[in-house]
């Protein structure tokens, strides 16, 4: 198979042509390298490249030779965030100089997941630095180890963050698929902003063990790919109880079906879906496209409720932070004494005195006042982060998601997942006009975006979120919304936007 276009396969047409011998994964990871080698340098979405990448795709090779086939995954390259442990030659920095040499002690419980299922490390990508917990003005997809990512759909405009440079890789087919994780946004914004596929998992559904963290009760990886059934079989891979995670065991969600599922709009007809209408508005051209997606909806069988009102983003923003400060600090000096190797820094309080200490290379447009603001936290069991913390759960779930779905008898919630690509300013930071991530993130619950159109050649996603244990509801009728809608385009590498 010499003439491969990651644009046109999907995981199971790439595991079809290695069964009928007329494509290898060296073959194909000799492909994403020289992708990688000729577009990376345009948008600057990969660290690092694993240097043990063919003699691993050899291995998987021979294994394939010798009939053992691990599953659908089965030497295919996939590349991962780079606040993902990895126990290879690749480091593990989140985007960050004061992490640079951290050579993680084991894998992250999702990096053995893959492992395990025979995909293949392909490299690690760039992030906005400290998954964009860092300043109130950053830019998203900018770290100091790896510089500033860029959207293949323009080069001048924001790829969304923070998992920047997995979303912009699969979107470019420089890998079958990435791994990104979300706190708030995190997957599901830049998926949108590069037109792919991103998932947000609920909470349990897979582990946090030995990724960098931000947030405990909202941290998640999560699956990116160009299609619903691709992203759908890397969540089924990656999913599961970890015993070093409690959080695992806080659903029984079964994700066996993702082997023989075949997207279809069929899957829609029957559905309720409820748009929050009051998560629209902020772009007249992003509202066309929101109006010709429900008549998509509506044309494949579902009944959409419109004008609905979900909590606003304002009312969970203030308690928000005070949960993602109080528990970065907590999390962050545990992951520093437990799992990294061979970095300068052990703790915030360190990080924070070497970033001052290079200000000219770490700091040179924005600053770090969120990992200050994080530093003067009292602690998990400080008053003011309890209250913060019941009243995030409090309006995005009881007050918020699980209400839309109980009054209306909804399956699922639709939004825009966030706003057209800004022009990237280092200056000012992000320019982000709108977006839906927040409710489900600050819940705990799944989340699914999909290409619904473009704004000026610009990609606009949109989203479906539940309440929790709904995965395999929303991958059918996002999956569903994809074969009804047909809008993905490829990205062009336009230096600008053309008019």
């Amino acid at each position: 198979m010499t003439d491969i276009d990651l644009q046109r396969e999907t995981i199971n047409s790439l595991c079809a042509a290695q069964a009928a011998g007329r494509l290898t994964a060296r073959d194909l990871t000799e492909h994403c390298l020289k992708r990688i080698e000729a577009i990376d340098p345009l948008v600057n979405a990969i660290l690092e490249v694993n240097p043990q990448a063919l003699e691993i795709a050899d291995q998987l090779d021979q294994e394939r030779s010798q009939g053992t086939v691990r599953g659908p995954l089965h030497g295919l390259p996939i590349l991962v965030k780079d606040n993902i442990d990895t126990a290879d030659r690749m480091q593990t920095t989140a985007g960050s100089l004061a992490l640079a040499g951290n050579h993680a002690r084991e894998d992250a419980f999702v990096i053995r997941k893959l492992r395990t299922a025979g995909a293949l490390l392909l490299g690690k990508t760039n992030l906005s630095e400290w998954a964009n917990f860092r300043s109130t003005r950053s830019s998203s997809g900018w770290s100091s180890r790896g510089g500033q990512t860029r959207n293949p759909y323009a080069l001048d405009r924001s790829p969304g963050g923070s998992s920047s440079g997995s979303a912009v890789a699969v979107a470019t087919g420089m890998c079958v698929a990435a791994i990104g994780t979300e706190t708030d946004g995190s997957i599901v914004s830049p998926a949108a902003m590069n037109s792919i596929v991103g998932i947000k998992p609920g909470h349990g559904l897979v582990s946090r063990t030995g990724i960098v963290p931000i947030a405990h009760s909202q941290d998640t990886a999560g699956p990116m790919a160009r299609c619903v059934q691709d992203a759908a079989i890397v969540l089924s891979a990656i999913a599961g109880p970890d015993p070093q995670d409690p959080g695992t065991g806080e659903g029984g969600r079964d994700l066996s079906w993702v082997s023989t599922y075949i997207p279809d709009n069929g899957h829609l007809r029957g559905a309720r879906i409820g748009l929050a209408r009051n998560y629209c508005g902020f772009h007249e051209a992003v509202e066309q496209i929101v109006d010709e997606s429900l008549k998509v909806l509506r044309g494949a069988g579902a009944t959409v409720i419109d004008g609905l009102e979900l909590t606003p983003a304002v009312h969970l923003r203030g308690p928000e932070m005070v949960v993602m400060q109080t528990e970065f600090k907590v999390g962050l000096n545990r992951y520093l004494s437990d799992r990294a190797r061979g970095a300068a820094v052990h703790t915030l309080a360190d990080i924070i005195a070497f970033n001052d200490a290079h200000r000219d290379r770490v700091m040179p447009y924005f600053r770090q006042e969120t990992l200050v603001q994080s530093e003067h936290t009292a602690g998990l069991e400080e008053e003011t982060y309890l209250l913060a913390l019941e009243q995030c759960h409090r309006l995005s779930r009881e007050q918020g998601i699980d209400r839309l779905i109980k009054t209306h008898q909804l399956d699922a919630v639709l939004a825009p997942s966030t706003c057209v690509p800004w022009v990237i300013d280092w200056i000012n930071g992000d320019h982000r006009l709108g977006g839906s991530a927040g409710p489900a993130a600050v819940a705990g619950y799944p989340n699914i975006t999909i290409p619904a159109g473009y704004v000026y050649e610009l990609p606009v996603g949109l989203s479906f979120f539940s309440s929790h244990d709904s995965e395999p509801k929303l991958i059918r009728m996002a999956g569903a919304f994809e074969q009804a809608a047909q809008v993905r385009i490829p990205p062009t590498l336009a230096t600008h936007v053309g008019f």
